[in-house]
């Protein structure tokens, strides 16, 4: 497991305190939890740029045209 040595804003750090008193887990723990968040946030988008590369318009258009032209049930509006 690694170490990291981080500065940060004091405002920053009181907040975090806070947070992490209220959720009855240590800092280091909120912060390895944010930082897990993030991760998963910007892989997301890489994993949904990705997908969005492959997609195709005439496909998508044709998957459309499938569906009938007919209003919405009244509980679906």
């Amino acid at each position: 497991m690694g170490s990291l040595s981080l500065r940060m804003p004091d405002s920053y750090h009181t907040a975090v305190k806070e947070i992490a008193s209220q959720d009855n887990i240590s800092i280091n723990q909120f912060i390895v939890s944010a930082v897990a968040e993030k991760i998963a946030s910007f892989e997301t988008q890489k994993y949904l740029e990705q997908r969005a590369d492959k997609a195709s318009v005439g496909k998508f258009k044709y998957v459309l045209s499938k569906v009938p032209g007919v209003e919405p049930a009244d509980f679906d509006k």
